[in-house]
């Protein structure tokens, strides 16, 4: 805070602060894209392990497509649990 001497009365200046509404706003968009991110990963999720369950159950295996759609159900599982810290921080109380 800076005052003036000519006597227009005090002058106020803001240095490195944020809006707390705009921060409020922000981190609650973010949020919901956090959240609506997760769900899609889940849901792809879900969807890997139906197409693994349904390759296992139609007879002979194409060992490779099986290997390939485990891999790419663990990177998601591996983002998911990313995404999931990063919403819920883990803090020790």
């Amino acid at each position: 805070m800076t005052s003036s001497k000519n006597g227009d009365g005090p002058t106020f200046s803001v240095v490195g602060g944020t809006d707390s509404a705009s921060g409020a706003a922000k981190d609650e968009t973010t949020d919901k894209t956090a959240l609506l991110k997760l769900a899609q990963l889940r849901q792809e999720h879900r969807d890997l392990d139906e197409a693994i369950q349904a390759l296992t159950a139609s007879g002979p295996l194409d060992q490779l497509q099986l290997t390939r759609l485990k891999k790419k159900k663990l990177m998601l599982r591996d983002q998911i649990t990313k995404l999931e810290d990063q919403i819920v921080p883990d803090i020790i109380a």
